[in-house]
C-alpha cells in the first residue's frame, strides 16, 4: 500500500515535483485532480500547488502542443512525470507572474526529486528555447483552432454545432477560473446581513442576481476565513446549483413534512439547501459510500438531518414503498458546464462517454418516476451544456411517459429555453453551466 508523502521543506523544486506527481494520473487517464493532496507540501506552498495543477489542466491542449514542438521525441510512458514537469514549466512561463529564471531553474531541478536527474538538462533546454522563441512557437501551435481555444477537438466541434450563437462565449468562460460563491443559511441569517459581516472582515462580495441566498466573492478565500462557517451560517455553492431549491419551492413550501428524495445526492450541497429552506422529511441517496460520508459531514456542520441511504438509484431495493412528494435527480453527467472548476475534464472526458452517460440518465429517470406520487414533482438537473444529456433527454422521456408533463417556468431571468427545460451557460464572474427541467406527474 502506498503511503502519503509528508510535506517537505517548502523549496520551489518540491512544490513543482508535487504538482508533477499529482498530474501524472490525469495525463495517463488513471485519475483526476479530485485526489489532489494539498497537504503534500507545506502550508505556504498549497496555493501554488493548486494553481500549477489546475492551471496546467485548464491550458492543457495548448501546453501539450507546445511541449510536442519543443521535444525532439516524446517522453516514454514511464516518464509521464517529466512530461508533467515540462507542462508545468510552460504554464509558468506563459501564464504566471513567476520570474522566468525561477520557473526554468526550479522546474528543471525538480526532476532530481523525481529520481531522474537526466531530465534536468532536457527540461532546461526546452524551457529556455520557449523563452527565446515564445512568440514564434505560440503562433505555430495556434494555427490549430482547438489548440488556440484550449479545448479538445471533439468538445469544441460539439459546442460549436449545438450552440452556434453561444459557443465562443462558453469556451472563454471555460478557460477562466470560476468565482467563489456562497450560500447563506437563511435559518441563521439573511444574506444582506451576512454580506455586512463579510465586509467587516475585509471580504468583499456582491449579491447574486438569481439565487436569493447567494453571494459571490470578489476573490476566493479559505473557508476558515468565512464568518460563522463552522457554525453552519454559510456554505460554498455555485449560484446555478442553488436554483434547484428555487425551482422546487412551489412543490415544497406549501407542504410541511413533504416526503422528498435527493437521488445522487453527494456531495450534499443541494441536500443541505433544501433542508435549510423547507420543513421536509428528506431521503438522501448515493451509490458512493465515501461521497455519502461527505454529505453526512456537511449536514452535521449545518445542524441538519436526513435519512442517508447508500444505494443505487437505478434500482429499487432500498425503497420503502411510500411514494415521494418530490424528487431531485441531479444526474451524473459530462460536467461540461463546470469545466472551469474541473479543468481535468478537458483531458479525461471522451466523446463516447456522452452516450453512456445519457443511457444512465435514462435509466435513472425511468426507475425513479414510478416512486413519485400523482401530483408530485421531479426536478431533473445536470451540470452539462450538451443537449444529448439535457433537452433531448427530457424530450425522449416525455415521449415515452404519458403521465409526465413539464412545468419548467418560462418567466424567469436566468438561462435560455432549451426544449422543455432551461439551460444556463457558464459566465465569467458568475454562475456555472447547468440544465433544469421540472416535471409533474399528472392524474392518469
Amino acid at each position: 500500500m502506498s503511503q502519503k508523502r509528508p510535506p517537505q521543506g517548502g523549496n520551489g523544486q518540491e512544490v513543482r515535483a508535487a504538482a508533477a506527481r499529482a498530474l501524472v494520473p490525469v495525463l495517463t487517464d488513471q485519475g483526476s485532480l479530485a485526489g489532489l493532496d494539498e497537504h503534500s507540501v507545506v502550508a505556504r506552498d498549497r496555493g501554488l500547488l493548486k494553481e500549477l495543477c489546475y492551471g496546467t489542466c485548464r491550458r492543457l491542449p495548448r501546453l501539450e502542443a507546445l511541449a510536442n514542438t519543443l521535444l525532439k521525441q516524446p517522453f516514454k510512458k514511464r516518464d509521464s512525470d517529466i512530461q508533467a514537469l515540462l507542462l508545468v514549466g510552460i504554464y509558468q512561463l506563459l501564464y504566471m507572474r513567476i520570474p522566468a529564471h525561477a520557473a526554468v531553474g526550479e522546474t528543471a531541478g525538480a526532476a532530481r526529486l523525481l529520481g531522474k536527474e537526466w531530465a534536468t538538462r532536457v527540461l532546461n533546454g526546452c524551457l529556455r528555447r520557449l523563452q527565446r522563441e515564445s512568440e514564434t512557437l505560440q503562433a505555430e501551435v495556434d494555427r490549430d483552432e482547438h489548440v488556440a481555444l484550449e479545448h479538445p477537438p471533439w468538445l469544441l466541434n460539439t459546442l460549436r454545432a449545438e450552440w452556434p450563437e453561444q459557443w465562443r462565449t462558453l469556451i472563454e468562460a471555460n478557460n477562466q477560473p470560476g468565482p467563489m460563491t456562497l450560500r447563506v443559511n437563511q435559518r441563521h441569517n439573511d444574506r444582506e446581513a451576512y454580506l455586512g459581516q463579510l465586509t467587516e472582515k475585509g471580504l468583499n462580495g456582491r449579491l447574486c442576481l438569481h439565487s436569493p441566498d447567494g453571494i459571490t466573492l470578489d476573490a476566493p478565500c479559505d473557508v476558515t476565513s468565512l464568518p460563522g462557517f463552522d457554525e453552519g451560517d454559510v456554505s460554498v455553492q455555485d449560484e446555478a446549483a442553488q436554483l434547484s431549491a428555487v425551482l422546487l419551492g412551489p412543490a415544497l413550501a406549501p407542504r410541511p413534512g413533504a416526503h422528498v428524495l435527493d437521488a445522487c445526492c453527494a456531495p450534499g450541497g443541494k441536500t443541505a439547501h433544501l433542508l435549510e429552506q423547507f420543513d421536509i422529511a428528506l431521503t438522501a441517496l448515493d451509490s458512493d459510500n465515501q461521497r455519502l460520508a461527505r454529505v453526512d459531514d456537511t449536514l452535521n456542520r449545518l445542524g441538519l438531518a436526513a435519512e442517508l441511504q447508500h444505494a443505487d438509484a437505478t434500482q429499487r431495493d432500498w425503497w420503502s414503498g411510500t411514494p415521494f412528494d418530490a424528487i431531485l435527480l441531479d444526474a451524473p453527467c459530462s460536467g461540461t458546464g463546470v469545466i472551469r472548476r474541473h479543468p481535468d475534464i478537458k483531458k479525461l472526458r471522451r466523446k463516447d462517454d456522452i452516450r453512456q452517460l445519457a443511457k444512465l440518465q435514462r435509466q435513472l429517470l425511468d426507475n425513479l418516476w414510478p416512486l413519485l406520487r400523482t401530483g408530485g414533482t421531479l426536478l431533473y438537473a445536470t451540470c452539462s451544456v450538451l443537449p444529448e444529456e439535457n433537452a433531448e433527454q427530457i424530450e425522449a422521456f416525455l415521449a415515452r411517459t404519458p403521465d409526465a408533463i413539464t412545468t419548467t417556468p418560462g418567466d424567469i431571468a436566468w438561462g435560455i429555453p432549451s426544449g422543455k427545460g432551461r439551460q444556463l451557460f457558464p459566465e465569467q464572474n458568475s454562475h456555472d453551466g447547468f440544465f433544469y427541467a421540472r416535471l409533474e406527474k399528472r392524474t392518469a
